[in-house]
């Protein structure tokens, strides 16, 4: 199955900023620095997730035969 990057980015940056989130309403609160620390979040996954290529599928031919 092939995903594309930006579906693999939005995917992660959505988790990452779920879990910022979660994380920073834990006293009932928002504050700023929250907010910034989620916006962060989502922005650090989303770069590094779209950067990072996926691994090429192996094929038959790739694969030792004295397996």
């Amino acid at each position: 199955m092939k995903i594309s990057g930006i579906a693999k980015s939005i995917v992660s940056g959505l988790a990452a900023g779920a879990t910022a989130a979660v994380t920073a309403v834990q006293d009932g609160a928002l504050s700023t620095g929250e907010g910034v620390t989620i916006v962060l979040a989502v922005l650090g996954a989303w770069g590094i997730t779209y950067a990072v290529p996926n691994r090429p599928a192996a094929t038959p031919r790739s694969l030792p035969r004295d397996l």
